[in-house]
């Protein structure tokens, strides 16, 4: 038996003996990768394997089923911490702290396989000893996939914690003959890493970067092959990082991970206090929201800035929330509450860099452009939280009264909700000062 190439549409799943830049089945283009397929000389499949299948009921899990990263943040994102066989795929931009936090949590477990691809042992070196990572960490410098499993293999028996590849896209394999970072090469070197992952228990974790438009560089395909998949978030010009899992069969997908980075590398955030709050709550424009991440409550500063547009078309700007809801919200306060936002252009942004997807904003949303188009303030004090309805209704969301204790507890005392207005138009009435 011996390799040889395909090229497979990853649309319909046609195969072709070449490549073509349109599929000849479905019509779509630059959708044909490269993969390797056997070529059996019989034309009867032989089975050899000696596969049975076991009883679901038989499955024994160990108590100690899921090992810690050490790092506090981290395990809240995994659920716990790492299963064995567990594969993880860490994403981000460049720079924004990815081999940092795992060349710091494999300073915290047993002994880890790193495997450098982008980065000499040198480099490494004077990371290591600029966060003080302790620890034994074995480094190999090698991008052949084959290469990788054979170390790791004859190290599994050395009871290693995990495996961490950096990065994905400059591992390849010898059985494709595209280049490092190709569509082919990435799928099957991941393909592989997790076969071997599953095979001997060993969790891997795959550095991935991201594209311009900001999603997983590499096939669709790359994180249906994973467990997890974790996205390393926060502006490079800010010391603020978030940690959030959008896949994870081991764990939730709600929950997010909170790091500030300094000096001697990542530190974890369990209290965030003022961390997305100023302190300029008093200031026309700006409105304090307790949102929900998983289990956490943390309070955000909103802050909004709406000035006369000079365009034919207002403009609509947000940051951190996203833009499409900041539209329904302006239109909902147009027709409901009566502000003629339609002749003004519109900026809002969430600060401390943090992207909130939860509707539990609206209703802080929409104070914040009230509050700033009428230049007058909030009480000092004031949170407000709640989803906004297209009817101007304020709406409970999902664990309200932890958001409203906890903000309690951190010295907001008067709460805007759907307990105290039943219509945002009832909400800016009441709530702006004279």
């Amino acid at each position: 038996m011996r390799s040889r190439s395909v090229y497979v549409c990853q649309q319909c799943g046609h195969e072709s003996g070449k490549w073509a830049g349109k599929c000849p089945s479905c019509g779509e283009w630059n959708s044909m990768v490269e993969v390797t397929a056997s070529r059996v000389k019989s034309n009867k499949a032989k089975v050899t394997s000696g596969a049975k299948p076991i009883s679901l009921s038989s499955v024994k899990i160990s108590k100690s089923a899921k090992t810690s990263t050490g790092i506090s943040e981290f395990d809240r994102v995994l659920g716990g911490g790492l299963v064995p066989g567990q594969v993880v795929l860490l994403a981000g931009e460049p720079g924004v702290g990815k081999s940092t936090l795992l060349l710091e949590m494999s300073g915290k477990i047993a002994t880890t396989l790193y495997v450098a691809g982008e980065e000499s042992a040198e480099q490494i070196k004077i990371r290591s000893d600029r966060i003080n990572s302790k620890g034994e960490i074995l480094l190999l410098e090698e991008t052949n996939v084959e290469t990788i499993i054979e170390v790791a293999r004859k190290l599994a028996g050395r009871k290693i914690k995990a495996l961490i590849v950096d990065s994905i896209q400059v591992i390849t394999t010898s059985s494709l003959t595209g280049t490092a970072g190709s569509v082919g090469q990435v799928r099957e070197s991941a393909s592989r890493l997790a076969w071997f992952a599953k095979r001997t228990g060993v969790p891997v974790i795959m550095v991935g970067h991201s594209t311009k438009q900001g999603s997983i560089a590499g096939p669709a395909t790359l994180a249906h092959l994973v467990d997890t998949v974790t996205w390393f978030e926060g502006d490079v010009a800010r010391n603020v990082r978030l940690l959030r899992a959008t896949k994870n069969r081991f764990g939730p997908t709600d929950e997010v991970g909170i790091f500030t980075m300094s000096s001697k590398g990542l530190v974890g955030v369990d209290e965030t206090g003022g961390l997305f709050v100023t302190g300029t709550a008093t200031v026309p424009g700006a409105v304090v929201a307790p949102i929900l991440e998983g289990t956490r409550p943390i309070l955000v500063e909103v802050q909004a800035l709406v000035v006369p547009t000079k365009m034919a078309y207002p403009r609509r700007v947000a940051q951190g929330i996203d833009p499409r809801r900041l539209e329904l919200i302006l239109a909902t306060l147009t027709q409901r509450a009566r502000l003629p936002l339609h002749e003004r252009d519109v900026f809002v942004n969430v600060v401390g860099g943090i992207s909130v997807r939860e509707p539990g904003i609206d209703l802080a949303v929409s104070l914040s452009c009230a509050s700033a188009f009428m230049e007058k303030s909030l009480p000092e004090g004031t949170v407000a939280v709640g989803e906004l309805g297209l009817l101007g209704e304020i709406r409970e969301v999902m664990g309200q009264q932890r958001r409203i204790a906890d903000a309690r507890r951190k010295g907001f005392d008067k709460v805007i909700s759907s307990s105290s207005h039943k219509f945002v138009k009832e909400a800016i009435i009441h709530s702006l000062r004279k």
